[in-house]
């Protein structure tokens, strides 16, 4: 399965894609706000091999697909979509890009292309995102493919040693149609 966006191929990750993987996974300016820190050669081969078995479209709460986003031939970040509920047709989006690719609309285009594939392909009702409260970029690409903050949990999560404060963004598929 593959997804086009007018500069982005989202395709299924590759045995070829562990460089570029290692490459954002390692910056400790992108893993700032993950739950995991720098991942050094081998845990980026982990996450490769866990990434390389999410390739088919989720239909049981808990699934999800995974997507290398490529621009041009280089790989340049990671998007995926969990359905949280098939009952209440409802999932989460989330996305991580490397340093160099920040700031040039890469992670809208795709989250934004992830939003069409959930509500236009998986007929979707509702889907969500996180972000740490601090992480005002990831706020900026929520806010601009159209998602709404809903709530924000203080100190609700502990990560790396520290208490930080989690937002949830939302928007409903007659939104995103309108």
């Amino acid at each position: 399965m593959e997804l086009r966006t007018e500069r982005l191929l989202l395709r299924p990750f590759t045995p070829g894609d562990l460089t570029a993987l290692h490459t954002w996974h390692s910056d400790p300016e992108v893993v700032r706000y993950l739950f995991w820190d720098v991942l050094d050669h081998d845990g980026a081969r982990d996450l490769l091999e866990r990434r390389l078995g999410r390739v088919t479209v989720p239909e049981a709460d808990g699934e999800s697909i995974h997507f290398a986003v490529q621009y041009g031939t280089e790989v340049i970040g990671d998007v995926h979509l969990e359905l949280l509920s098939a009952e209440q047709r409802c999932a989460e989006i989330g996305y991580v890009f490397g340093g160099a690719h920040a700031g040039q609309g890469f992670a809208g285009e795709a989250a934004r292309e992830l939003l069409r594939f959930g509500f236009a392909d998986l007929a979707l009702h509702r889907i969500v995102a996180k972000c740490a409260a601090e992480h005002l970029a990831s706020q900026a690409v929520l806010r601009k493919i159209g998602m709404r903050q809903e709530a924000c949990f203080v100190e609700a999560l502990r990560v790396k040693g520290a208490w930080v404060s989690e937002q949830e963004w939302a928007i409903l598929e007659h939104e995103w149609r309108g």
